[in-house]
């Protein structure tokens, strides 16, 4: 009864509210539907019982974002709904693991208990939102793309993040982020997990973070964030973009910093023997967090070219970590704010000094608007094992866009993406990745 009663009265207040009340709310509604069709080939070339695989998906990405009630304070709904089809391939192409343990999932797809893709799988999200002045805080369903955490994109389905955040730009050209994450579901996983870091087997269910983004001027932007992921680490960023023109081109320049120590568990060898610890691979094989990481790139464009070259430096105690959700359900799969981020490797191996250049080219300065093409390439050296080796690695990337821009297939893109990594630090590794995209408005 007192459900009823309640269920009742919630209905009765809806009902009271003015039309008005509701017309931003659902005037500003906005929905779409992607759909992602994407062909996964990962060849690795020398390991033992080989994991490589060839994976093909559709995806399909629900997308609603409501706009706010009417009044001095606003309130409004986010929904997702994600679904993968498996089409092809994603057979037992990895060694299903023993009784107890964990299995490495697919690239596009989680697996079964035989080690085989599931035919298909889903997640969906929703995010209450509430809007003051310029202030908005959301709770639910986020995908935040901030220095200290980026959600992973790159692959069939997104990665998904529990939490709440709040952001305000009450000051002029400053903007204020806070925010706390308990939760993630992983972009090859249906299950929501706890917190890790990659080589961490325990779950932390605690994120927080805080930070803010200034614009000083037109041409030059700060930033600075803190993030705590409890029982492991605590980081401090700070980056500088500029943007200066030179004759008729211009020239970006991209300085990060981040500082990152051991909090709490990751701090005793106790807590790390339990778990709480990162890679042991590397650095002084403690799986202590202690690390300074540092880059600084610079893009010089000229019409439809842009030519970017940069230095990034790792620190020899331990590898770069940030949030991941480590060996909790082995659904890794994170991305981090590095430029040196790429296809098949992020180079944030302890000790790791790299080296990186990219040439892009935006074809429409040819009368062909909407192909785009770029090229990378990166060079890791100095990575310091725990045995006391050294080790190196490089990567080249070939990347090939083109969304067509008018008749029926308006809208319709396709992607293609080569990397190639060798090197003495992990597994030599080809990648392939097909990707056909178009999205649908729906309101």
């Amino acid at each position: 009864m007192r459900k009823t009663s309640l269920a009742l009265a919630v209905a009765a207040s809806t009902l009271g509210l003015s039309q008005v009340a509701f017309a931003d709310f659902i005037g500003d509604s906005k929905a779409n539907l992607t759909l992602r069709n994407f062909y996964f080939d990962n060849n690795v070339r020398n390991a033992a019982n080989s994991p490589s695989s060839q994976e093909w998906g559709q995806g399909f990405i629900f997308n609603y974002q409501s706009g706010f009630t009417e009044g001095t304070v606003g309130f409004g709904i986010d929904a997702v709904g994600l679904l993968g089809v498996r089409l092809d391939g994603g057979g037992r192409s990895r060694t299903p693991a023993k009784d107890g343990q964990s299995r490495t999932p697919g690239a596009l797809f989680p697996l079964e208990s035989d080690g085989s893709a599931v035919d298909e799988f889903s997640k969906a999200g929703l995010t209450g939102k509430v809007r003051f002045s310029k202030t908005e805080a959301r709770i639910g369903t986020l995908t935040p793309k901030l220095p200290i955490l980026v959600s992973n994109d790159g692959r069939l389905l997104p990665q998904l993040f529990e939490g709440g955040q709040i952001t305000t730009n009450e000051i002029d050209n400053l903007t204020l982020t806070a925010g706390q994450i308990e939760r993630a579901v992983g972009r090859a996983s249906s299950n929501s997990t706890g917190l890790s870091v990659a080589g961490g087997s325990q779950a932390s269910n605690k994120f927080y973070f805080a930070g803010g983004d200034w614009k000083v001027n037109n041409d030059l932007t700060a930033q600075y964030y803190y993030a705590n992921l409890e029982d492991y680490y605590k980081q401090h960023f700070a980056g500088l973009g500029h943007n200066l023109a030179l004759g008729e081109g211009s020239l970006k320049t991209d300085l990060r910093y981040f500082r990152t120590t051991a909090d709490g568990k990751n701090g005793n060898a106790a807590g790390r023997d339990g778990g709480y610890r990162t890679s042991r691979a590397f650095g002084d094989g403690t799986g202590e967090i202690d690390n300074n990481t540092w880059s600084a790139a610079f893009t010089y464009s000229l019409g439809g070219h842009a030519l970017m070259l940069g230095y990034q430096r790792v620190s020899d105690d331990s590898n770069f970590v940030q949030l991941n959700q480590g060996g909790i359900e082995s659904s890794a799969g994170a991305s981090v704010y590095l430029l040196t981020d790429r296809l098949a490797h992020n180079f944030t191996r302890a000790g790791e000094r790299t080296t990186f250049g990219q040439y892009s080219y935006d074809f429409a300065s040819l009368g062909v608007p909407g192909l785009k093409a770029s090229v990378a390439y990166l060079k890791g050296t100095n990575i310091q094992r725990a045995d006391g080796t050294e080790a190196k690695e490089w990567e080249r990337d070939l990347a090939l866009d083109y969304v067509f821009q008018e008749g029926s297939l308006k809208g319709l893109g396709l992607g293609w993406r080569h990397g190639v990594l060798r090197g003495n630090a992990e597994n030599d590794v080809d990648q392939n990745r097909l990707i056909v995209s178009y999205t649908i408005p729906l309101l």
